[in-house]
């Protein structure tokens, strides 16, 4: 009788098959298979066929990229398709200082290593330099402005060529961040450290005598520099000399040094240290950020397929994906948008918003950096533009039930409530292209704790508006999703401000016309009467229900409630699912969402028949403030008096 199942790799299974085939065998027809000492034969024979049929399916699985679990089997994988993983990066800051000398020497050169300490939450981080950075002396003062600093120890490692074919020249240290690595090579001929070789990421345009290395990494997340052969790069003579210079680095640990002192070291022309004489005091111009952990499995598996479809250009939205994580590692999310697809189109314009994984905001260096690698990669014709991010909150306000005969400490219940909503957000929509889903929003409310019996959740979209203080300017701006229309008005909220040649804190409200599709928006102040406002312009602007995109006319803002010089505008959506369209960047606001916790009389018993049972309305329109749920009716009272200030937009 033949062994017929092969895709069983349960012991117990495998055991139970053995004895099938031995019975039907004449020999073994009536063997007491439990009973005798054959047994044991049978379970070491079924442990030895489990052990191999495991290990042969960890074998095929480590063998595809989208199946493979260790680290070193994906990392080769993905060099099969050229692609190297991204390194640890090292946070990075920008300081200047004077140092003082009394040296007769025309220059002096700050030496490629440690150059200053920073300082956060009481721990201390090395900040260095891969390369020598040079500056003259003028009057007894050498100035070291705009130094770029990496946080790490500067390390520095030789080879000898022997001409060997199974020479390796790996790197020993892991924690390396790759883009500070620096490679010499001395020739028989050449003095000093030699010639310094160029990194390339590919052999194109490359000849026989290019002075260029490659590098990939090895096991234990360590990294091997690879040279030419004579033919695709120049080939390295026997007994030249190799030194390789890096940085190793804290990675993400690195981030938020503010306060900087200097531990470098100085030479003159002539390599002779100079004693600095005076204290030598650190001007931070940026602070220590863009630190960032090795590229992970996952991120590797994801990356790698997409970067070889790419092949080194950039034309759809998931090459710049790609290209743009590979070359700004510190990105957490891209929005790529066609000029064709904009109102009014911009053929020939990509528009590009990188939500970086610390803050909100690319910096301009960042950008210029940027935007100078993607011309590699970059078509003829096309130009690209890196905005902005552009963030649509979502908040809520939801009424939670709970049973009280359930609950020991209410608080604990809300706590819950936050940090499932907490989690939804992280994994679910805080992205470009997110969709906020309200039925599941619903599910998770009532699934945070057994007491909860149910939820009326309401629902804001939000944008923050960046002011020109002082400014006269116009501002435009889209939420990509429909407004829900309050016939009476008051569908669009605000934060205070105050404007020119205006008295008080001012703020939006909006009133449909009789079309229901458009609103004209207004800019009132509190009135000295209770639940009234005052209209201080009329016509401020326009609301766009069907779009969802607010016009803001010419106004010159002088000052902001809210910090940053922001004016918060909200409105209510005309579908609870939201979704972050074209470069809006969908974030869910739990800190700035409302949870009140309200007892479900029924279900705890306290009044069975429903009588006095506290309800809550699942629309929400409330006061004109933003921040202020109440419900009480407001009122519009018109003035005679008008602006003359001009504003701006964004």
């Amino acid at each position: 009788m033949p062994f017929t199942k092969f895709t069983n790799l349960d012991f117990d299974q495998i055991k139970i098959q053995i004895k099938s085939y031995l019975r039907a065998n004449s020999d073994f027809k009536d063997f007491d298979f439990e009973g005798s000492n054959f047994s044991a034969l049978i379970d070491t024979l079924a442990y030895n066929t489990y052990i191999t049929a495991f290990n042969s399916n960890m074998v095929v699985n480590e063998s595809f990229l989208d199946s493979a679990t260790i680290r070193e089997n994906v990392v080769s994988l993905a060099r099969n398709i050229g692609y190297v993983p991204r390194s640890r990066s090292a946070a990075k800051a920008q300081v200047s200082f004077p140092f003082n000398t009394t040296s007769t020497a025309a220059t002096a050169t700050l030496s490629a290593g440690l150059v200053c300490v920073g300082t956060v939450e009481n721990t201390n981080y090395l900040f260095s330099i891969p390369n020598d950075v040079v500056t003259t002396i003028v009057n007894g003062v050498a100035t070291f402005n705009n130094i770029d600093v990496y946080q790490g120890t500067f390390l520095r490692k030789q080879f000898v060529v022997d001409g060997s074919l199974d020479q390796r020249f790996l790197l020993d240290n892991s924690f390396i961040d790759s883009s500070t690595i620096v490679v010499k090579v001395k020739g028989l001929s050449d003095t000093g450290l030699g010639r310094e070789y160029s990194k390339a990421d590919n052999i194109l345009n490359i000849d026989s005598t290019s002075e260029i290395y490659l590098l990939q990494e090895a096991k234990d997340e360590r990294y091997e520099l690879l040279f030419g052969d004579g033919y695709f790069g120049k080939k390295l003579e026997n007994g030249a000399v190799i030194t390789a210079t890096y940085i190793i680095t804290d990675g993400k640990e690195g981030n938020g040094p503010t306060n900087f002192s200097y531990s470098g070291r100085v030479v003159d022309d002539l390599g002779n240290a100079i004693v600095p004489s005076s204290n030598i005091s650190v001007t931070t111009n940026s602070a220590a950020s863009n630190g960032g952990d090795i590229e992970s499995i996952d991120s590797i598996k994801y990356f790698a397929p997409r970067i070889y479809a790419s092949q080194y250009r950039a034309v759809t939205a998931r090459d710049y994906e790609a290209i743009i994580q590979s070359i700004y590692p510190n990105t957490e999310s891209v929005a790529v948008v066609g000029g064709e697809e904009l109102d009014p189109p911009e053929f020939g314009q990509v528009l590009i918003s990188i939500k970086p994984k610390n803050g909100d905001f690319v910096s301009d260096f960042d950008k210029q950096n940027i935007q100078s690698k993607l011309k590699n990669y970059s078509l003829s014709g096309i130009n690209q533009k890196i905005i902005d991010l552009k963030v649509l909150y979502v908040e809520i306000d939801s009424a939670v039930y709970y049973n009280s005969s359930q609950v020991s400490n209410v608080n604990e219940v809300k706590s819950k409530v936050m940090s499932v909503l907490s989690t939804f957000s992280t994994s679910n929509i805080n992205k470009f292209g997110g969709r906020f889903k309200y039925s599941k929003l619903g599910q998770i409310i009532d699934g945070s704790d057994s007491s909860i019996t149910s939820n009326i959740t309401r629902v804001v979209i939000r944008r923050n508006m960046k002011c020109l203080l002082n400014q006269s300017a116009q501002y435009e701006i889209c939420y990509g999703n429909a407004f829900k229309k309050n016939a009476g008005g008051f569908n669009i909220k605000s934060t205070g401000f105050t404007l020119a040649n205006q008295t008080g804190t001012l703020y939006f409200t909006d009133v449909p016309d009789a079309t229901g599709n458009m609103g004209v928006l207004s800019v009132v102040k509190e009135s000295s009467e209770s639940d009234e406002y005052t209209v201080v312009a009329k016509s401020a602007g326009t609301v766009d229900y069907t779009k969802g995109e607010i016009i803001i006319n010419t106004l010159n803002v002088t000052s902001t409630v809210a910090a940053n010089d922001v004016i918060e505008i909200q409105a209510f959506p005309d579908s609870n699912d939201v979704i972050g369209l074209k470069d809006l960047y969908l974030s869910f606001s739990v800190s700035d969402s409302t949870i009140n916790m309200v007892k479900d009389t029924i279900s705890s018993g306290e009044q069975i028949s429903g009588v006095g049972y506290k309800t809550t309305s699942s629309y929400l329109n409330g006061s004109l403030k933003r921040g202020d749920t109440s419900t009480t009716t407001t009122s519009l009272t018109s003035t005679t008096t008008t602006t003359t200030t001009s504003g701006s937009g964004y």
